[in-house]
């Protein structure tokens, strides 16, 4: 029989999961290429405006080269891609 008894046993049983490296990719003005992931997302809180494309898990890519723009239309947050 033990003497001591085990402290914080099922608490160290518990992994918290990795993190998703969710969020915004690159910023307003900066130059991408095509294919390039702009925002990681879960659910639509940015819509894709021109030059741009939503994946199937809400990732927001660009379709063109160009330079980022952020805006917003009627209340909703978009983001786009303007070639040169």
């Amino acid at each position: 029989m033990s003497k001591h008894k085990a402290g914080g046993g099922k608490a160290s049983q518990h992994v918290n999961p990795k993190g998703k490296r969710l969020g915004v990719k690159v910023t307003d003005g900066q130059k991408v290429g095509i294919g390039e992931v702009l925002i990681r997302q879960r659910g639509l809180k940015y819509k894709a405006g021109g030059g741009t494309k939503v994946g199937r898990d809400f990732t927001v890519f660009s379709i063109n080269e160009g330079i980022v723009k952020f805006g917003k239309k009627l209340g909703k947050k978009f983001i786009s891609v303007i070639s040169k």
